[in-house]
């Protein structure tokens, strides 16, 4: 039965990492050049294409009255990029709706081998009181943009009321770093007021090159289920303590709930930034250590650096009595309104219905953590009316059009193996001033095909997942699939829709990733004379029942093997079974149509592999339109040579080699 795709809509987010090495110049601006002449001239950087006027902070007018441009020389008398290093309390949000973003910066501000990716050069970016003549008022920062790490460059005017910054600032009035990386971030976005309303998810990507994974606490019942929450703590602990980026928040059903404070101290509609999460021990003294007795616990941090959480193991609450007072040090409990807040994981499962986890995917063969092997592949939506050269199918909904979509296959060549998929969208909510609109509705399915499938999918063949349809940068799906080769099928929810995408699937093993793009066998000036197909015949063998059992355990561990035409397909083995569920399909496209096909089944062992039974099938047309269950027969041709079992098997001939 087809599945219907589901369209989604708003601002979840989906899914990017540090793999991508190459920097390319944002608009072109190459940082040292413009600060060598600048130095040259005696002159302050003064950027050209991100200007001091009104259209640098709005698109629809500006709605906070006159705004005066500063220096950060004219805000203070000793300015710095950092005092007293990088923290989480270095960021409050100013009056902008950009706690999405703010967020992600605090998140960022906790691992120092990524915001050292974002704010590079931090050293000689630095304001040096020693050689004032090195001062050009120029920085820049980097960002990770649909497959590449973009350096932006800016000036250092900032945008001021009463003299005091308007949007993101520090706890310290002579600290420039977070406005600095908010002023390149508007930049990239067109001006301030479009990071008005965002998706955390994007900017933890565009700060890291990760993957984000949406995972939502409500659908998943963690509150309830406890064996399902303990899972889910493990994941949030393994991505945190692999230097991963981490965000949450309350969903708010209607706009008047925005922002709307619940009688806990949580905001909805709001998102926080998780800054730590931890076993906590309970007890005192040695006591707590024999007992081993532990909590799970997360602390998140409010970008607005007040209106925490004030219930149970909140900064003041009496259950902190439970915990040692070396303990409280080394958690950095500290009783004060500073947003940042502690409180267990089943009380966040609880109040929290949305989290973010932003994997760094580990690409490096040197590394104790696992290793992920990466393919990225480009590609687009375009539209024409031509059903075999047309790319913008639409959804499954689409019958007539899904496969005209993109095609991607890819093996998986584990017995199983846990896959992760991201598919990303230029980002069309970025720039709004150049009027580029929303997002598409974007997602993908996955289907299972044949072993040797190597020209484009024209009927669907078995789906075994797919992601939601939502109109966000990107769409992630983390799953567990096993040995055989498999296509992934990008599209828009509605068909005839243009756009650019990137595609990374992650995998244990080099997963052989590539376009489809042929629909057939190419003809040549040879196929007269060689044959050209005139047949293509799917073989599907679906399972073995009562085989002969070859081990010492009286079970064996049988794969299949299909043979059309000089081209066979083989089966993953199947270990300790008698009854193995094959599930294996071949592709054959043939020139002979009254050739055989040969379908063997062996045992799998050390040395030698043993001979299990056969079939042999006629090539009769309009006979290979059903299932059969055929006998196994021993190799030669005597007429009671029966084995044991039985095979069953479904083939689908068409003369037309497109219709499969």
């Amino acid at each position: 039965m087809a599945t219907r795709g589901r369209r989604r809509t708003g601002t979840e987010p989906c899914s990017g990492c540090i793999m991508f090495n190459s920097v390319k110049a944002y608009e072109g601006q190459q940082y040292s050049a413009l600060k060598k002449q600048c130095l040259q001239n005696r002159i302050l950087f003064e950027d050209p294409l991100f200007p001091t006027v009104d259209e640098s902070l709005f698109y629809q007018g500006n709605r906070i009255g006159r705004v005066h441009w500063k220096r950060p020389k004219e805000l203070c008398s000793d300015p710095h990029l950092f005092v007293d290093g990088i923290s989480a309390h270095d960021l409050h949000q100013g009056q902008l709706g950009n706690c999405w973003f703010v967020a992600a910066c605090s998140s960022l501000a906790s691992r120092e081998s990524l915001w050292q990716k974002v704010i590079p050069d931090r050293k000689e970016q630095e304001w040096d009181s020693e050689k004032p003549d090195s001062y050009a008022g120029i920085f820049h920062f980097r960002f990770w943009r649909f497959g590449e790490w973009a350096d932006v460059v800016i000036d250092d005017r900032l945008p001021t009321v009463d003299n005091r910054l308007v949007y993101c600032h520090s706890n310290d009035s002579n600290e420039f770093w977070s406005a600095l990386v908010e002023k390149a971030y508007a930049k990239m976005y067109g001006c301030y007021e479009a990071l008005d309303g965002g998706n955390t998810a994007d900017a933890l990507v565009d700060f890291t090159g990760g993957v984000s994974e949406p995972v939502d606490l409500l659908e998943g019942q963690f509150s309830q289920d406890e064996a399902a929450r303990n899972q889910l703590f493990e994941r949030v602990l393994k991505v945190h303590n692999r230097d991963g980026l981490i965000s949450c928040s309350i969903r708010a059903a209607t706009s008047a709930d925005m922002e709307a404070r619940l009688d806990c101290g949580l905001v909805k509609g709001h998102a926080y930034a998780v800054t730590d999460v931890r076993r906590v021990r309970l007890g005192h003294g040695l006591l707590a250590y024999f007992k081993s007795e532990k909590l799970t616990m997360i602390r998140m941090r409010n970008p607005w650096g007040e209106r925490e959480w004030c219930g149970a193991w909140s900064d003041s609450s009496e259950e902190w009595q439970k915990v040692s007072k070396s303990e409280r040090e080394k958690l950095g409990v500290t009783v004060q309104e500073d947003g940042e807040f502690w409180m267990t994981f089943e009380d966040f499962c609880r109040y929290f219905t949305d989290l973010i986890l932003c994997r760094l995917i580990n690409t490096s063969y040197l590394s104790i953590h696992k290793t992920w092997e990466e393919a990225v592949m480009r590609g687009s939506w375009t539209h024409l009316d031509e059903p075999l050269r047309n790319r913008s199918g639409g959804c499954v909904n689409h019958k007539a059009t899904f496969l005209q979509n993109p095609q991607y296959v890819f093996d998986v060549k584990k017995a199983e193996d846990e896959v992760l998929i991201c598919l990303q969208q230029e980002d069309r909510r970025a720039r709004p001033k150049e009027g580029r609109g929303e997002n598409l509705a974007i997602g993908f399915d996955i289907h299972r095909v044949e072993l040797n499938r190597k020209y484009r999918m024209h009927t669907p063949q078995q789906k075994v997942g797919g992601s939601v349809y939502i109109n966000s940068r990107c769409v992630f799906l983390r799953k567990e699939l096993k040995e055989g080769r498999y296509v992934i099928i990008p599209t828009t929810f509605d068909p005839g829709l243009q756009g650019e995408f990137l595609l990374r699937v992650f995998t244990d093993v080099p997963a052989e990733c590539k376009e489809l793009t042929v629909d057939e066998p190419p003809q040549t000036c040879w196929t007269g004379m060689c044959g050209y197909p005139l047949l293509v015949t799917q073989v599907h063998v679906m399972a073995a029942v009562g085989l002969q059992g070859q081990d010492s355990n009286g079970a064996s561990d049988p794969y299949v093997v299909i043979s059309c035409e000089g081209e066979k397909v083989r089966s993953p083995v199947h270990k300790n079974s008698t009854n193995p569920e094959f599930d294996t399909k071949g592709l054959f496209y043939r020139k002979k149509p009254k050739g055989s096909i040969h379908i063997e089944i062996y045992n799998k062992n050390v040395i030698v592999d043993s001979f299990l039974g056969q079939v042999t099938l006629s090539s009769d047309p309009s006979d290979l339109q059903q299932q059969h269950t055929m006998h196994l027969r021993d190799k030669g041709n005597r007429q009671s040579n029966d084995l044991p079992g039985t095979l069953s098997i479904c083939l689908i001939t068409c003369n037309a080699l497109t219709d499969i």
